[in-house]
């Protein structure tokens, strides 16, 4: 019958990311959950943009962001690792507080800048763009 099918089904969770780039840097916005199915999403968008670009600061804006676990960490530091390489950085913007504990917990919070808001001057340079 249809149990192959049926055993692949996972609930979907899904995760929206968009960049937008202004000046030598770029905004990188998440929506959803960071786990280990959506993961190899965010780690693609990392690969299309760091290929692509010059863009030395990345902030990645993490309002929407409700959960990341050890996998969604890992492409963060694989990210920032690849930035620091040509000179870049990573910095994270307004976590929830699941995703604040999670780089607490860890230590990571002493190793990306976080920012408790989207930083103002990033704000004020989208309507230029």
């Amino acid at each position: 019958m249809t149990s192959g099918s049926r055993a692949a089904s996972v609930p979907a969770v899904e995760l929206k990311v968009s960049t937008r780039s202004h000046a030598g840097h770029t905004v990188v916005t998440i929506v959803g959950e960071i786990d280990l199915y959506t993961a190899p999403r965010l780690q693609a968008e990392f690969t299309r943009l760091l290929g692509q670009s010059q863009t030395m600061l990345v902030v990645l804006d993490m309002s929407a962001v409700e959960f990341c676990d050890s996998t969604g960490m890992n492409v963060l530091l694989s990210a920032l690792k690849r930035l620091r390489e040509r000179g870049g950085t990573l910095e994270v913007a307004a976590p929830r507080p699941a995703v604040r504990k999670i780089l607490q917990v860890t230590g990571l919070d002493s190793v990306f800048v976080v920012h408790e808001t989207m930083p103002e001057k990033l704000l004020t340079s989208e309507s230029q763009g």
